[in-house]
């Protein structure tokens, strides 16, 4: 299966290179692609700088796919692998005792994956992944929180294999002057939303990580679906 990826970035690139990048981000080491040509030009800019969306082909038949949201996981396995590469702030017991549940049963094994497709977490998702593991909002809200914002989801290049497959076609400019603000408001809108109505929105029946770890709740457990 043949598959449309972009990546935004300041520069044109023409090849990706294995094992280059920032090993801090959500999956860890790889090449951060998404399906959305209008999301990429917003990756791309930055403030009074323009950037560029690069094009890809990759052919995806027989490579190894992590689809973390697929029905067989939960959203605490995409916040588990967030725990493994992204620097969270743990300022509770509270915090680091979910940190250390959640590592011990909602781990997946991703580095053994050629490429990843999961939700990205910029600065305010990851701020609702925080507010969950430091117990101030509830499963649900946190389910719900990802979708604020309409923020997409993204694919991965992983392992070598991927990378060899990975074909650029072309570039598209993205000028600061338009792709910028609509960054801005992409985030502006999710964080808006999430304190004007998720937050401050509990339910009757809301789970807490306090009651996933007190009743020791496994991936499999309905109640997580």
């Amino acid at each position: 299966m043949m598959k449309k990826l972009y990546h935004g970035s300041q520069t044109i690139i023409e090849r990706p290179l294995f094992g280059y990048g920032k090993p801090y981000n959500d999956y860890g080491l790889g090449f951060y692609c998404t399906d959305s040509l209008e999301m990429a030009k917003e990756w791309g800019v930055g403030k009074n700088r323009d950037g560029y969306a690069n094009c890809y082909e990759i052919q995806c038949g027989g490579l190894q796919i992590l689809d973390l949201n697929s029905s067989e996981y939960c959203i605490l396995h995409w916040l588990t692998v967030l725990l493994q590469n992204r620097e969270f702030d743990i300022p509770s017991a509270l915090a680091l005792e979910a940190k250390e549940y959640l590592l011990s049963h909602f781990s997946v094994d991703y580095e053994n994956c050629d490429a990843i497709i999961g939700y990205r977490a910029d600065d305010s998702y990851f701020s609702f992944a925080q507010d969950f593991i430091n117990g101030t909002i509830s499963y649900r809200q946190l389910t719900n929180a990802m979708h604020l914002g309409k923020l997409g989801q993204q694919f991965v290049l992983k392992s070598k294999a991927a990378f060899e497959r990975i074909r650029f076609t072309n570039s598209e400019i993205a000028e600061s002057s338009q792709w910028y603000a609509k960054k801005m408001l992409r985030d502006r809108t999710a964080r808006r939303e999430y304190f004007n109505v998720e937050r401050n929105r509990r339910q009757r029946g809301d789970l807490y990580i306090t009651q996933i770890m007190d009743e020791e709740m496994m991936p499999h457990d309905p109640r997580l679906r």
